[in-house]
């Protein structure tokens, strides 16, 4: 049996001949006019009709002075009809490969054909090529499948190309995004992109990736967990509506929800609080719902059906964890919180304290809930960056969207009391210090900030896991490109016996 080893010994034999011939066998130029879409779709239109088509080979059939390629572009695929009499011949000053090279032509190889759009004698629609030119000369065979998960993350360009639908699947992570972008800009944001390297990093419960700038002294650098203080820095100066949509890293382990590094958005509005944000953010959430899949009804998220429309109902934190495991969440107890989580089977590594045994217990009811509900109302402790509210000064202004078992958002009243914020800041700095790597860190600077005022505000963030929700995969599928261990195959090593790999 071949191997790729062979194949590829092959195509270079033909890629040589190709040179010896004349031929330029990766062109700079292409002269595409018509996409293969257009070519089916306005078919009645285009007959007759010139076209210049350009794709990759899917099949090659040759029967004496006729042959029949299917070439495929993003859109779809169309057939190219050659016969000997209408093709012009080898060229290869023009790049033209006539008939008789047709056999120096692969699977995979990317060409241009420019003819009449026709039907042949069987119904097909097709292009009658009278030019052929070689774009690309491909050195591996593309395989008919692949199924290998290991292998189809290590080579999606591979993956795209055999699975298409996974292709179709980051064009609708573009359209999330860009309906996102849309819903805000809109609504009257402005998006400023805030600096992914941070003194102190700040604005969730994550441990950070660390690094160092040489410019600055060899100075250490955390890669930010959030976007959340810079983009309040901003409401500081006077920007009333603003966001960010880019990358933030988490150094903790992969899950089906999780990824070290993931695309996320936050945004700010001063003036509003968190019940103008619940309003505003239950309408964006349908919006890019609508654009991205069309509708509001998914049949299967998680294990649940959803239904989007309508007002989403809310859950007071305190009142469902007291309801489904009589934890009082204003005086919590540590061995009782434990206990539930042994019971459950949740073991957790590393230091566990009661406000990381609390969001565990949470974690329990909310994988039950289809929602969509609001949960409101966390306790101050577990919102260190919220208001608290007016009327019960233990909870805070906060609120979570929660759908198919999981939280698909974040925000809350901003808190803009530096001296509250400093104090915070303080707890959870002792925290950190005596072993909890995901507790905040002190940020002077934005208490400086908040003392030169920061006028009311509501904050909110998502990330692209709203996506992997809705699109029904998980996020090392939901990303183009998942971060993978360092690993060289022993067939890469024999083709490149002489390069240090």
């Amino acid at each position: 049996m071949a191997t790729l080893h062979d194949y590829r010994n092959e195509r270079l034999r033909k890629l040589a001949e190709l040179k010896e011939l004349g031929f330029n066998p990766y062109p700079a130029t292409s002269h595409r006019s018509h996409k293969v879409a257009d070519i089916i779709n306005q078919f009645d239109e285009l007959e007759s009709k010139n076209v210049t088509v350009a794709g990759r080979i899917s099949s090659i059939r040759k029967f004496g002075k006729l042959a029949f390629i299917v070439v495929t572009d993003q859109s779809g695929s169309v057939q190219l009809f050659l016969q000997d009499k209408t093709l012009s011949a080898t060229s290869p000053a023009e790049g033209f490969v006539g008939i008789k090279d047709i056999n120096l032509l692969d699977t995979g190889d990317f060409i241009e054909a420019s003819g009449e759009v026709m039907k042949t004698k069987t119904g097909e629609i097709s292009v009658g090529a009278v030019t052929l030119r070689l774009l690309t000369k491909a050195l591996r065979p593309m395989p008919t499948e692949l199924t290998n998960k290991e292998e189809r993350f290590r080579r999606r360009y591979v993956d795209m190309n055999v699975n298409p639908e996974v292709r179709e699947r980051f064009i609708r992570r573009s359209i999330f995004w860009q309906a996102t972008r849309e819903f805000l800009l809109q609504e009257g944001f402005v998006e400023v992109n805030v600096p992914v390297l941070e003194h102190t990093t700040g604005g969730a419960d994550a441990n950070p990736f660390v690094t160092h700038m040489d410019a600055l002294d060899d100075q250490q650098f955390y890669l930010r967990i959030s976007h959340e203080l810079p983009l309040k820095r901003l409401i500081g100066a006077g920007f009333e509506k603003v966001f960010d949509i880019g990358p933030r890293f988490r150094n903790e382990n992969y899950s089906d929800e999780h990824l070290p590094e993931h695309i996320a958005m936050e945004s700010y509005a001063a003036f509003q609080d968190y019940e103008d944000g619940m309003k505003l953010y239950e309408r964006m959430m349908k919006y890019v719902a609508e654009k991205t899949w069309g509708t509001l009804k998914f049949k299967s998220v998680n294990g649940f059906e959803i239904d989007l429309s309508g007002d989403w109902p809310r859950v007071e934190y305190a009142e469902i964890m007291k309801e489904k495991y009589d934890v009082d969440v204003f005086n919590p107890d540590l061995a009782q919180l434990k206990d539930i989580l042994k019971r459950e089977g949740v073991e957790l590594d590393g230091e566990v304290n009661v406000n990381r045994a609390l969001d565990n217990v949470w974690k329990l009811i909310r994988k039950t809930t289809a929602g969509p509900v609001w949960m409101i109302h966390e306790p101050v402790e577990i919102s260190p960056l919220a208001k608290t509210h007016p009327t019960d000064p233990r909870v805070t202004e906060r609120f979570h969207p929660v759908i198919a078992g999981s939280e698909l958002g974040n925000g809350f009243s901003e808190l803009n009391d530096p001296i509250d914020q400093l104090n915070r800041f303080v707890e959870q700095q002792n925290l950190r210090n005596s072993g909890d790597d995901e507790a905040m860190m002190l940020d002077i600077d934005f208490v400086e900030m908040l003392e030169y005022g920061m006028p009311p505000a509501c904050g909110w963030g998502n990330s692209e896991r709203n996506f992997w929700f809705f699109e029904g995969v998980t996020a090392r599928e939901g990303v183009p490109f998942p971060q993978l261990r360092h690993d060289i195959d022993e067939t890469t090593k024999a083709i490149y016996p002489d390069v240090q790999l």
